[in-house]
Order: C-alpha cells, then structure tokens, then sequence
C-alpha cells in the first residue's frame, strides 16, 4: 500500500506573478505541518503556528496558508506562507482536528480579507 502525502502547493489554485503572493515566515516550535495548513501568527513574537479558534495570542486569526511542508516538531523553523493574492482549494486547506465548520468559515472570511479567496 502506498500512501500519497500532501504535495507543496497542491492547495493552491492560482497565486500573483512572481512571489507576490508569498512570504518568508517562521514556523513557531510545533509538530509537523503539511502544505495547505491554515496559520495563525502569535502576537508577541510574529512567528506562525497552526490557526487555532481557542487561541488567545493571535493564533485565532487566520492569516496564512503554508506553501511546503514544515516540521517544527525540534524548533522553530523558516518556511513559505501564502499570504495575500491568491486563490486557494477550500476542500484542501488543512485544519487542526476538532476545529469546527463555523471556525472554519471564519478563517476563510480572514483570509479572503487578506486577498486569499478560497473556492
């Protein structure tokens, strides 16, 4: 049996000329993140984490989807964030388990105001 990963960029449907639509970011300490992973950026120290609805240090606000697959399971790590102009797969943006429809909904509500129209 063969089991197929998530691909860099397989959320994406479409993105700015150039690297417009992406930024250098660092991933917070965490486990292991797949490409499609909708971020949250933590208030104090501008680095991004999982979006995380419970969340009370800027976490709860989605502001990012991450390009590749970043493990941040021994630190911090650099990574790429889609962050404005772009135009993503809803179905394939990934979310924690247990994040409800409604936190969903309110994190493509973000991210569509930072230009990141999920279809």
């Amino acid at each position: 049996m063969i089991t197929e990963s998530t691909q860099t960029a397989e959320f994406m449907a479409s993105e700015a000329n150039g690297d417009r639509s992406r930024d250098a970011i660092v991933i917070a300490n965490s486990s292991g993140l797949e490409p499609g992973t909708v971020l949250g950026q933590v208030t104090t120290s501008g680095k991004f984490k999982r979006f995380d609805p419970a969340g009370a240090d800027g976490s709860e606000t989605a502001m990012a989807v991450l390009y590749a697959a970043a493990d941040a399971s021994n630190g911090d790590v650099k990574a790429v964030g889609i962050s404005r102009d772009a135009v993503v797969v809803r179905r394939a943006l990934v979310f924690a388990d247990g994040v409800d429809q409604a936190d969903k909904d309110a994190a493509i509500a973000a991210l569509a105001a930072r230009g990141i129209v999920a279809r």
